[in-house]
């Protein structure tokens, strides 16, 4: 009685949280995005401070263009909502369609990074390196920080597509999908907060 009891348990939960491994891994990932948030508000708090440290360089308002970050912006946020599709598809057992909205992803994440590299680019030729000032320093270190971070995570879904093919979705794929999730979300916030902080902010004053 009590073993079906917990075998109806079992079946009504995600299928990422059946297994106690997996749900103290889970967890320990947790633990992981706290120590990034604590890396990102460092960089943070280093951007305002040197934020006005623009030596011989250019000045935030010089430097920042808003049109090609808004398209980074959509496309990334928009990743966030199609990531969200394939944890809904995972949820239902749909892999051809969680395969798919993954895939939407990893592409929309890789043209976000694209554009950045593109916008790097376009900066230093304009306006000189990181070495240039201490605003430039703190505005590519922030920015590239999570550029870098979006990389490995359009790498991690790539990765995870392949496992998908190989092993199908079970339980220990299924931890690792919703791992990746929560990362990728994570990184979302991230850009809003970098959006709002350094681009909006910065193009006002």
């Amino acid at each position: 009685m009590i073993e079906a009891k917990q075998s109806r348990v079992q079946g009504q939960m995600p299928l990422e949280f059946r297994d106690e491994q997996d749900t103290l891994a889970i967890l320990g990932f947790w633990f992981f995005l706290g120590s990034d948030v604590v890396l990102f508000s460092c960089l943070f708090a280093v951007y305002a401070v040197f934020q006005s440290r623009v030596a011989a360089g250019p000045t935030p308002s010089q430097l920042i263009s808003l049109g090609p970050v808004l398209v980074e912006t959509v496309a990334l946020l928009t990743s966030s909502f199609t990531c969200g599709l394939a944890i809904a598809a995972m949820r239902r057992g749909r892999l051809r369609s969680l395969m798919a909205w993954l895939i939407v992803t990893m592409l929309l994440g890789a043209g976000f990074v694209g554009m950045e590299i593109h916008e790097f680019a376009a900066d230093v030729a304009a306006f000189g390196t990181w070495h240039q000032s201490g605003f430039l320093s703190a505005f590519f270190t922030l920015i590239g920080t999570h550029g870098g971070h979006v990389s490995f995570g359009v790498l991690w879904a790539a990765a995870l597509l392949l496992l998908l093919l190989r092993q199908g979705l079970t339980p220990r794929v299924a931890r690792k999908l919703y791992t990746f999730s929560l990362y990728w979300h994570f990184l979302d916030i991230v850009w809003v907060f970098i959006f709002t902080v350094v681009y909006l902010t910065g193009k006002i004053t």
